[in-house]
């Protein structure tokens, strides 16, 4: 071991260049797992914390029902079950409980009183117990029901303050309250006013809401409203058999839940619901946003595995070159041995001894440093300690393949090569056209790592590799040809030896590399460009007011909006039939309708820079007859098969519009990607008999800088000025406008969820890709620099000069740079044409397909990586030249 020690010594650079690289390679496949496992649990915190609150929550609830009150105290009785159900969930769903509520109310009952009346309010209210509202809120006025009861006392209430305010109440305000048939009255007081502390707490989530008034859907409407009461104002309102129901809340949060229990938590919250006992339901929204984000993480970890893979075969390969330079630059050494009666194995055996001084204490800090790395995944300890062997042995199998190898030039490709390189050339393109077909037939297993098919970059980039190695002698060859004719020796020089270099193994790194990093750019772009597009086509303008039915008007009012500049008008209604032109059903499932103008869908969507294609038949004046119609493939065929492509009807607000199929889409924007049967109308084919025309149901906003809250507030009062207004008063109340703008579709899709993990997989595939390969293009230099430098010291003496001499270096090298830059971009181009179907890439974008386009920025960075990638060459050779002075390489040659 001294002889080893002292050889490390001599030869420092070599060892610690093989020690950082087996770091490096330990580090990642240790540090991998950890950060990835570290990220989906980050995303999975943010995705469910993002979420609304009725994907959050696990309900329990009772029917409706009188209640016999004389057992004790039922609020409190039912208070238990609170804890009771808790107990009777699966492990991992109550694990997963980050907050409850348990809430008992009445039916609506009719208030009257003094106050009431001096305002003449027209007031209906639930009596609600809420345990914990004291906890949640600040009384601003009076205090909180007491649990003190008695036949002659009434029924103590607090009152939100925004309630109290808008129906004229206070504390201390005396309410007679009916409950309805068969229930007899109760007189109320009220005791407190209070404001909740976080309007947002889940507390206040319950419908109907208690901290504000439900204004009145029309005239004769009432107000509708909730008080909060004690157990014993519950007691009084069963005993006097007034319908009381109960309901218990769950909320589920990840403070006790892991990415490896969301599974458990999505099969247990199932089972909850399918074992209900009778007279009790268990509803839930929380199974589906669970297994979107497991889909999501899938095919995050596929794609994660398909990068590392690219990467770490780069980093296998740079191993494998260093261990190779290493043992050639020892050539001689080994060879001396043998002379000398050694055996064949000697020099490895030796290179054994002095890997082992180096290699496994560098992979050990490696796995040390990987192990630092927040997050978990000590699963990956015996690809470490694999890798860790595999680097120790690198050196040894170089010195063995150096000494067997039979000694001459190695820098001429043009000799006819051997048997045995063919065969290993053409099984690696074989395998390579292998995997591609298996890969098309059987997909990748969302989170499952398949070894051969997640090769299948690797052996792409390899099989290229191997290809371009064969053709590009050949036009070099052309040019060397046309440059012996012309004036001068160095591009004549520079041509040949670019034509006669050998350096397979350092440009079949150098593809790899970059292959990895061009894949991930192209995917990366391509995810992007999907996300877009998802957001278009649920919001083909900068906003979206939607509502139930808004008054016509509405558009003017949206315009006057600061910072708006254009509202198109938009009709869009579901579950719509499919009738003969005279009016017979046609039997056909029904159908989404979207009345749009197309031109002011154009100009919405090009104000708002969004690149949305609007066909021509919806945007020309129709001619007499059916309007043409934009319809789904799906629909097509069913309307053909009935006859009905040339005429139909659909009744759209109450009036028949005749419609002919002019075109079909997959999808259309506005339209749901789920919906599969639609009908897209233009706006300018309505009967011109027809003066007012139908009622918006949406309004596209285009614009910059305006106040979303604003858009909100003219939706509602759009809607309240068509519910109020006219011969006919709607007796529904209308849902409130909701408005969604693009940015906030845009930035939902690219939040939470596996998006952390995503983003970690591409920037460490396209800038590690990046930088292995220009440490691969710095090897291959280094590769042939002896030889390399002992013409260039022939060629001094011949009087070429310190500006040839570069010049001249500059031509051998840059073939040798472009062919496999080249090359690997345009093998991680295309592999995302192989792989994108089958990597489930759509869990990215909403559901829209990833198109893999040609991407001019990826010109670019090749453009800029070539130029960086020349400058490295440039520099490392004249650092070499530089260390071996050119005068001594002559007799160094001569020697070796």
């Amino acid at each position: 071991m001294t002889g080893a020690a002292r050889r490390v010594r001599a030869f420092g650079g070599q060892f610690l260049l093989l020690g950082v690289l087996a770091l490096v390679a330990v580090l990642l496949v240790t540090g991998i797992p950890r950060v990835a496992d570290r990220l989906v649990q980050q995303g999975l915190r943010e995705y469910v914390a993002g979420r609304p609150v009725a994907e959050r929550d696990l309900t329990r609830s009772a029917e409706e029902v009188p209640v016999e009150g004389g057992q004790g105290p039922v609020s409190a009785a039912r208070g238990r079950e609170l804890d009771a159900f808790e107990a009777s969930m699966p492990p991992p769903v109550r694990a997963a409980v980050e907050s409850r509520w348990y809430v008992a109310e009445t039916a609506f009952g009719r208030l009257t009183g003094p106050d009431l009346a001096a305002k003449n309010l027209l007031v209906v209210s639930r009596l609600r117990v809420m345990p914990g509202v004291a906890e949640a809120a600040t009384l601003v006025e009076g205090r909180w029901p007491t649990e003190a009861t008695g036949p002659d006392r009434p029924v103590e209430v607090a009152l939100a303050a925004d309630t109290a305010r808008k129906v004229n109440l206070r504390a201390g305000s005396r309410l007679r309250w009916a409950a309805g048939k068969g229930a007899a009255p109760l007189w109320l007081l009220v005791v407190g006013v209070f404001e909740p502390n976080r309007p947002a707490d889940g507390i206040w989530d319950t419908l109907p809401l208690v901290q504000r008034v439900t204004e009145p859907a029309g005239d004769g409407q009432p107000y509708e409203m909730v008080a909060v009461t004690g157990d014993a104002g519950l007691d009084a309102v069963a005993a006097a058999g007034g319908p009381v129901r109960f309901s218990w809340r769950y909320r589920l949060g990840t403070a006790g839940m892991d990415v490896a229990d969301v599974r458990a938590v999505i099969d247990g919250v199932r089972r909850l619901v399918r074992e209900s006992p009778p007279g009790l339901r268990v509803t839930q929204a929380v199974d589906v946003p669970l297994q979107q984000f497991l889909d999501a993480v899938a095919a995050a970890r596929t794609l994660l595995a398909v990068i590392a893979a690219g990467v770490i075969a780069t980093l296998a390969g740079l191993i494998g070159l260093a261990a190779r330079l290493a043992a050639r630059r020892r050539e001689t050494e080994f060879a001396l041995l043998v002379a000398r009666g050694g055996a064949p194995a000697s020099g490895a055996l030796r290179s054994l001894a002095e890997s082992l001084l180096v290699v496994p204490p560098a992979a050990a800090l490696g796995w040390l440093l990987g192990r630092l790395l927040p997050g978990s995944g000590g699963g990956a300890d015996w690809l470490a300690l694999a890798t860790a062997v595999l680097a120790t042995l690198a050196l040894p199998l170089a010195t063995l393949a150096v000494s067997v190898v039979p000694g001459g030039r190695r820098d001429l490709v043009t000799a006819r090569p051997g048997g045995r390189r063919l065969t290993v050339e053409l099984l690696v393109v074989a395998l390579a056209v292998l995997a591609v077909v298996l890969l098309r037939r059987r997909g990748l297993t969302p989170g499952s790592v398949d070894p051969l098919l997640i090769l299948v970059p690797v052996l792409l980039a390899v099989a290229a590799a191997v290809l371009a190695q064969r053709l590009y002698p050949w036009p070099l060859r052309l040019l060397s040809r046309v440059a012996a004719r012309l004036r001068g020796s160095v591009t004549f020089l520079g041509a040949a030896r670019a034509s006669r270099s050998a350096a397979t193994a350092p440009v079949i790194v150098v593809v790899v590399a970059i292959a990895t990093a061009a894949f991930c750019a192209v995917v990366a772009t391509g995810i992007e460009a999907g996300r877009d597009r998802t957001a278009t086509l649920a919001v083909p303008a900068s906003a979206l007011v939607d509502g139930e039915r808004l008054a016509p008007d509405t558009a003017a009012a949206l315009r006057a909006l600061p910072g708006v500049r254009r509202a198109t008008p938009v009709v869009r209604d579901t579950a719509l039939r499919i009738s003969h032109p005279r009016g017979a059903d046609a039997g056909l499932a029904a159908v989404t309708v979207l009345l749009v103008d197309g031109p002011g869908l154009a100009e919405a969507a090009r104000d708002a820079g969004l690149a949305v294609s609007v066909p021509p038949q919806l945007r020309g004046d129709p001619a007499q007859g059916p309007a043409p119609a934009l319809v789904s493939p799906a629909l097509a065929a069913d309307l053909a098969r009935k006859g009905l492509d040339g005429s139909a009807l659909v009744s759209v607000q109450g009036r028949d519009l005749l419609f002919r199929v002019a075109g079909t889409a997959d999808g259309f924007p506005l339209v749901p990607s789920a919906t599969d049967r639609f009908v897209v109308l233009p706006w300018q084919a309505l009967p011109a008999s027809d003066p007012t025309g139908p009622v918006p149901t949406a309004f596209l906003v285009s614009g910059d800088g305006f106040d979303v809250e604003a858009l909100r507030q003219a939706g509602d009062e759009g809607q309240h000025r068509y519910q109020s207004g006219g011969t006919i008063v709607a007796g529904e109340r209308p849902r409130g406008a909701e408005v969604t703008t693009w940015r906030g579709v845009r930035d939902s899709l690219g939040e939470g969820g596996a998006n952390g993990l995503l983003v970690f997989g591409f920037a460490a595939g396209a800038g590690g890709g990046a930088a292995l390969g220009l440490l691969a293009i710095a090897f291959a230099v280094l590769a042939g620099a002896r030889a390399r430098g002992q013409v260039l010291s022939r060629l001094r003496t011949l009087g070429l000069s310190r500006r040839q001499w570069r010049a001249l270096l500059l031509v051998e090298l840059t073939p040798l740079v472009a062919i496999a830059l080249l090359t690997g971009a345009v093998t991680g181009a295309l592999l995302p044409l192989l792989l994108t179907p089958v990597l489930g890439l759509t869990a990215f974008t909403g559901g829209t397909p990833v198109r893999v386009a040609f991407s001019p920025g990826l010109v670019g960075a090749v453009l800029v990586v070539g130029a960086v990638a020349l400058a490295l060459a440039m520099t490392v050779e004249t650092l070499n030249n530089r260390r071996l002075r050119l005068g001594e390489v002559l007799r160094l040659g001569e020697e070796s």
